[in-house]
C-alpha cells in the first residue's frame, strides 16, 4: 500500500470514529448564531475547502485535481484511473454586537466527507456527506414593563437551541463528445435540533413556564447540473454550468410542550407530537461561467437563488423562531435567498521541480449573500472575501488545503444583531490511481 493510500486510510477511518456524533448532534453546537433560532438553522456555504476559498464557487468548476460537490457534472472532470477524495474541518470565530452589547463564539466541526471514483469511461460517481443546516444559539433577558412586574416581581426569560441537519449524497456524471457534461444526484436530508424557552419568577408565589421542541426531520431531494466547456485556442477555455435542486418535503416528527414550573405548582399545559409534513426545504436554482488557462489560472462567477416563501417555515410551530414578540424579541418570515460569489486560483508552475512554492494553488474570492428569512421586516445580508492555498504533497495530486473566509453579516440597524466572522477551513485532497491493470504478474 503506497504513501496516498496509506494517508487516506488514516482519514477515512478518523471520519468513520466522528460520524457517530452526527446522531448526537443536537448535544454539540455546529454553528452559533442568534439567527439560527428560525427555520431549520444556520444554513452551510455548499463545498469542499477548495470551493470555501474561492468564495464559494463551484457551479462552473472542473478540475481533475480536486473534488467539486456544487455542481454533480463535475465529478467526470477527472483522470479516469483515479480514486479520489476530500476530508474538511472547519472552525467558525463570531463576534456578535447589538447596540452596545457584544459578545463572542467559536465552534469546530467536520465540514465535508466525499470519495470519488470512475465507472466506465467518460462517467465517474461520488458519495458523501455535508451540513446542511446548523442550530445554536443561547440569550436572556429581563422583563421591564412596570404594569406587569409591580406585581410579579421580576420575570426572567431564557431561550437556548442546538442540533444540526445533514445532507448525504450519492450522484453521478457523464460527458458526451468531451465537452458536455450531465451529472444527477440523489440527497438525503436529517438530523435532530432541540429549541426550549424558559420563563421565571422571582416571586415564588408564581409559578414560571418551560416549553420548546424536539425536532427530528428527514427530507429527500434531488439536484441536477451540467457544464459546456468550449476551447479557446489550445490551451485557455471558457466553462458555463447551471444547477438544479428540487425542493424536500419534510418527514419525522415535531414534540412541541410546555410545562409550569415553580413551588407553587407543576403542571402540563400541553405536549404533542406532529409531523412536519407541510414544511419544505425550497428549490434552488444556479448558474455559473468560468475561463480556464490551461493549469494555472482560473477565475469563475456564480449565482443563485432559492424561494424560501411558500415553505411554510413562518407558520409551523417549532419553526419559526421566537414563539412570541413581546420585550423586544424579534419576529422571523421567509424570502428570497441569492448569492452572488467570484473566485480565482492562480498556480505559478503547477509542474515545477526546483521551488515548491511555485507549485502551490493560490486562491481568492468574495461574495454577497441574503439569507432566507427576514428580521422583524429587515432583510439579513452578509458579504466577505476569502482567501486559501493548496499544499502539495506527493505522489500525484494530494495536498492539504487551507481557506479563510472573512466577512460580516446583519446590520446594527433597528435593533438587529451584526456578526463579524472569521471561518477558517482545512481540506485534504487525496488522489490515487487505483484501477490501474497490471502488465505483469
Amino acid at each position: 500500500m503506497n504513501m496516498s493510500r496509506k494517508i487516506f486510510s488514516s482519514l477515512l477511518l478518523s471520519a468513520l470514529l466522528a460520524l457517530p456524533g452526527l446522531g448526537l448532534s443536537a448535544q454539540t453546537y455546529g454553528s452559533y448564531t442568534p439567527y439560527s433560532i428560525f427555520g431549520v438553522g444556520d444554513l452551510a456555504t455548499q463545498g469542499t475547502a477548495y470551493n470555501k476559498s474561492m468564495g464559494g464557487v463551484g457551479i462552473a468548476g472542473r478540475s481533475h485535481k480536486f473534488l467539486n460537490p456544487v455542481n454533480p457534472a463535475s465529478v467526470t472532470a477527472r483522470d479516469s484511473l483515479a480514486f479520489m477524495a476530500d476530508f474538511s474541518l472547519l472552525q467558525d470565530n463570531k463576534i456578535f454586537r447589538q447596540g452596545d452589547m457584544r459578545s463572542a463564539s467559536n465552534t469546530f466541526n467536520i465540514n465535508d466527507l466525499i470519495i470519488s471514483f470512475p465507472i466506465w469511461r467518460s462517467s465517474a460517481m461520488m458519495i458523501g456527506i455535508m451540513p446542511y443546516g446548523d442550530t445554536g444559539y443561547g440569550y436572556g433577558y429581563y422583563f421591564s414593563d412596570p404594569s406587569v412586574i409591580g406585581h410579579t416581581g421580576n420575570i426572567t426569560y431564557s431561550a437556548s437551541g442546538r442540533g444540526s441537519i445533514y445532507q448525504a449524497f450519492i450522484g453521478g456524471g457523464v460527458t458526451f463528445w468531451r465537452r458536455l457534461s450531465i451529472g444527477a444526484e440523489f440527497i438525503y436530508h436529517f438530523g435532530k435540533i432541540e429549541k426550549s424557552f424558559t420563563e421565571t419568577f422571582d416571586n415564588t408565589s408564581y409559578n414560571g413556564a418551560s416549553n420548546g421542541h424536539n425536532i427530528e426531520i428527514t427530507a429527500p431531494a434531488g439536484k441536477f447540473g451540467l457544464q459546456y466547456e468550449q476551447p479557446l485556442g489550445t490551451r485557455s477555455s471558457i466553462i458555463l454550468g447551471a444547477t438544479y435542486k428540487t425542493s424536500a418535503r419534510l418527514s419525522g416528527n415535531v414534540e412541541s410542550y410546555r410545562y409550569s414550573t415553580g413551588t407553587a405548582a407543576t403542571d402540563t399545559l400541553y405536549h404533542r407530537v406532529g409531523s412536519p409534513s407541510e414544511v419544505k426545504l425550497a428549490s434552488e436554482i444556479g448558474a455559473g461561467i468560468s475561463y480556464n488557462y490551461g493549469n494555472r489560472f482560473k477565475v469563475e462567477f456564480d449565482y443563485t437563488r432559492s424561494d424560501w416563501r411558500n415553505t411554510d417555515l413562518d407558520k409551523r410551530e417549532g419553526f419559526t423562531g421566537n414563539p412570541m414578540t413581546v420585550g423586544g424579541l424579534s419576529s422571523f418570515g421567509t424570502s428570497v435567498a441569492d448569492a452572488w460569489r467570484a473566485g480565482v486560483e492562480y498556480i505559478p508552475n503547477p509542474n515545477d521541480i526546483r521551488y515548491y512554492h511555485r507549485r502551490i494553488s493560490y486562491r481568492a474570492g468574495l461574495y454577497y449573500r441574503t439569507d432566507y428569512f427576514t428580521v422583524d421586516a429587515n432583510r439579513v445580508n452578509a458579504y466577505g472575501i476569502t482567501l486559501g492555498a493548496t499544499l502539495p504533497v506527493a505522489p500525484g495530486y494530494n495536498g492539504i488545503t487551507i481557506g479563510m473566509d472573512f466577512g460580516q453579516r446583519g446590520s446594527l440597524k433597528d435593533n438587529m444583531i451584526r456578526e463579524t466572522y472569521f471561518n477558517l477551513s482545512i481540506g485534504f485532497n487525496l488522489f490515487d490511481i487505483w484501477f490501474q491493470k497490471h502488465q505483469y504478474q
